[in-house]
């Protein structure tokens, strides 16, 4: 039976999974479930995830969800996987689960959130929120450094100062990537100070082509929707479509 890769494209971890999925030629049926029509809260979908968040996977009986899991699973469970993306040598192996867990407390709060209330939430029917968004700076710009001065403090291109990616880059780089739906001045004040986590990104898409930026053109539309009303906006006297009431409950 073939895999069911559960996912939002709008969702990083959803991406991670679904590049993953592509770059090492797994064979998969991907399920859209849209976050912003609230179809991830919905009894059916509680019965893959009782999390409620995407992704989530479906093999044969066997149900997965959180990000991380998801790709040691898929590096673990098809064959043809290169040993570099999770290394059968434990102590490599150990080394990428220290990257995933410092993720998940750290880089996790930072690009989500600061895009969510500086630019997504009206679409969700939420309000912006410029509190959290500072917040979730902070968190980005720790986030950064910690990524330049521990995990690319060796000389090779990945994380841990690896020759070829691991799923440790593949999820990282997805997390930083959702500041693409920011306007260009913003996005370039967030990563300009780091030019060596603008490196790795690059060398991240590069090994994961086309793959990479394939999953990745929802957030270019996103971008230019969003630039789209920001100047509708402007030629309204401030105020876009975005920024009218929403029914939304989420």
């Amino acid at each position: 039976m073939k895999l069911k890769v559960y996912a939002d494209r709008m969702s990083q971890p959803s991406r991670a999974a679904l590049i993953f999925c592509k770059v090492n030629g797994i064979d998969y049926e991907e399920i859209r479930v849209d976050i912003s029509k609230r179809q991830h809260l919905t009894p059916e979908f509680a019965e893959i995830n009782p999390m409620q968040q995407v992704p989530a996977i479906v093999d044969g009986r066997f149900k997965l969800f959180e990000s991380h899991a998801i790709l040691i699973y898929l590096a673990c469970a098809f064959p043809g996987v290169a040993d570099h993306w999770y290394p059968a040598d434990v102590f490599k192996r150990s080394k990428i689960h220290s990257v995933l867990d410092w993720h998940h407390s750290n880089l996790r709060r930072g690009p989500a959130s600061y895009v969510r209330n500086t630019t997504l939430a009206p679409a969700l029917g939420l309000p912006l929120n410029p509190q959290s968004a500072a917040e979730a700076e902070k968190f980005l710009s720790s986030s950064l450094s910690k990524i330049e001065s521990v995990w690319l403090k060796d000389n090779g291109p990945f994380l841990l100062g690896g020759n070829q990616p691991s799923i440790a880059d593949l999820s990282l780089a997805c997390d930083i990537l959702q500041l693409e739906v920011l306007d260009e001045e913003d996005r370039t004040r967030l990563l300009g100070p780091h030019k060596k986590v603008q490196q790795w990104i690059e060398n991240t898409k590069n090994a994961t082509q086309p793959h990479f930026d394939e999953v990745h053109k929802i957030l270019m539309k996103a971008k230019e929707k969003h630039q789209n009303q920001r100047l509708k906006a402007a030629n309204n006297g401030g105020r876009s479509d975005m920024e009218k009431p929403s029914h939304s409950r989420m």
